[in-house]
């Protein structure tokens, strides 16, 4: 029997849902463009049965992967599951047997060994095939037409890592997926792989290297020649899986480092430079690029922790105010002997997560980039509960060149997931196109897709599709046009 827990982790608008769908068509109001052609995945985490060690974070849910199939001026809908080896074992069980989020300590003597995976992290279109992603293990692919779901990737033997990032970037010249993987010997490892997959799905570079410390490496930034990567100290060890603590915690008394690292074959671990700042949590990037001998690194910055369920491993409470984020460009000289930052500038004074760009300036100077606010100044009735963490309630869009902002809020009883860019043309200009991302309708425990024009938000979305069930908070999704997935257009 499903008894889930009675805790905001599993009622109100995070109840599981657990619905596969087809649904043709979907509701919408304005106008979808009829050149509108291609397809929005997105993936949330979904519990198929209740928690085997009776309840757990949002995190340690199942993938379920939502597609909008842009064609013709109307959206259709289709949801699936990624069926991983977790979802399987435990489908055929009819229970849970997996523990808790990243402690294999807790499962089912029957698992033992089998990938971890829920596959809930990414959705990610490339080389014709749908990546479903959970950066402890493999990446899981799916058919991105039926959405069945293949397999683990580990391309024929050749990755001798152990993980996949839930990040990738696409090189822009090349083509490449660069992808890195953390804890890549082992959980609780300080070795990390970089990997370079190519246009058509093969492993062309795997380098290994080690890391200052162990931690969560959710996310990281490319240039042409580098990759970056920041070391933030939410920390794991197995001393904290023994003792049934969650598998990260955060501690403000450890310094950050941001890794430069040569993206090329025979990589020696004295190749990569280290630079080491003061304290600080950072997550998402939104984009990295060369200046010269610089190297300028943007994302959002928070003073303290920005997840209360990975808690201060010194006991203090979750500071609301200091988890806020700020977008800021971390800038270090390759010219410098030394391990200092070359400066820490910040780009703005709105409080948001979740940065996105126009992805064909991966790694390149860039003018635009959109993010999830935080505005608590507006009026906010959380009816029905929140969709997850801190309450992402507006879009905004900011101008690098100009500093300009733009805000559109989604109302009182609505919050809002990740925003995703999609090219009006593959030779558009940046920013020429639109943002789609899913709304949280709270208070009635439905969702919408919102379009908007990428460049004029505050206008509103020019198309809301409605959604006859509910998403639940979901982390990170992908466009890919309809060509390059094998889609009708």
């Amino acid at each position: 029997m499903a008894n889930f827990p009675q805790n905001p982790n599993f009622t109100g608008f995070n109840t599981p849902s657990r619905i596969e769908a087809d649904i043709v068509d979907l509701v919408h109001e304005g106008t979808i463009p009829a050149g509108l052609s291609g397809a929005f995945y997105r993936v949330q985490p979904d519990p198929q049965f209740p928690p085997k060690l009776g309840d757990d974070i949002a995190f340690n849910g199942d993938g379920m992967i939502a597609r909008f199939h842009f064609h013709d001026g109307q959206c259709d809908f289709r949801q699936r599951w990624a069926k991983t080896d977790k979802w399987k074992l435990e489908n055929a069980a009819g229970k849970a047997l997996f523990g808790a989020y990243r402690n294999p300590l807790g499962d089912d003597p029957s698992v033992k060994g089998a990938y971890r995976s829920t596959a809930n992290t990414n959705a990610f279109p490339f080389a014709g095939k749908l990546w479903a992603m959970k950066e402890d293990s493999p990446a899981l692919l799916m058919d991105p037409v039926t959405m069945e779901t293949i397999g683990f990737e580990k391309f024929g033997g050749k990755m001798t890592g152990e993980t996949f990032t839930s990040h990738p970037k696409i090189d822009p010249s090349t083509g490449n997926m660069v992808a890195i993987g953390y804890a890549a010997s082992g959980l609780c490892s300080d070795d990390v792989t970089y990997l370079e997959v190519s246009p058509d799905g093969e492993l062309v570079r795997e380098e290994w290297f080690k890391v200052p410390y162990y931690c969560m490496m959710h996310d990281f930034g490319i240039t042409e020649d580098y990759l970056i990567l920041h070391i933030v100290p939410s920390i794991g060890s197995w001393e904290r899986l023994e003792q049934g603590l969650p598998h990260f915690g955060f501690d403000t008394t450890m310094p950050v480092y941001l890794g430069v690292i040569p993206r090329r074959a025979g990589l020696k671990q004295e190749d990569i430079r280290w630079f080491k700042r003061d304290n600080c949590f950072a997550s998402h990037v939104m984009n990295a690029f060369q200046d010269g001998s610089k190297i300028h690194f943007d994302i959002p910055e928070a003073k303290n922790n920005m997840f209360p369920f990975f808690p201060d491993v010194h006991g203090a409470p979750f500071n609301g105010r200091e988890a806020m984020s700020y977008l800021t460009r971390w800038t270090v000289d390759l010219a410098n002997n030394t391990d200092e930052f070359a400066a820490i500038t910040r780009l703005t004074d709105t409080a948001g997560e979740f940065p996105r760009i126009d992805d064909r300036f991966t790694g390149r100077p860039y003018r635009h980039g959109w993010m999830l606010e935080m505005d608590y100044a507006r009026p906010v009735e959380l009816k029905g509960g929140s969709a997850g963490g801190l309450l992402m309630n507006c879009l905004c869009h900011k101008d690098l060149v100009t500093g300009e902002e733009q805000h559109w809020w989604c109302g009182p009883t609505s919050s809002l997931q990740e925003p995703c860019f999609i090219p009006r043309s593959r030779d558009a200009s940046e920013g020429d196109g639109w943002i789609v991302q899913v709304c949280n309708r709270l208070e009635d425990h439905r969702s919408d897709l919102l379009l908007f024009e990428a460049l004029d938000i505050a206008k509103g979305p020019v198309a809301t599709i409605q959604i006859p069930i509910r998403l639940r908070f979901g982390l990170h999704g992908n466009w890919a046009g309809a060509e390059a997935i094998g889609l009708p257009a």
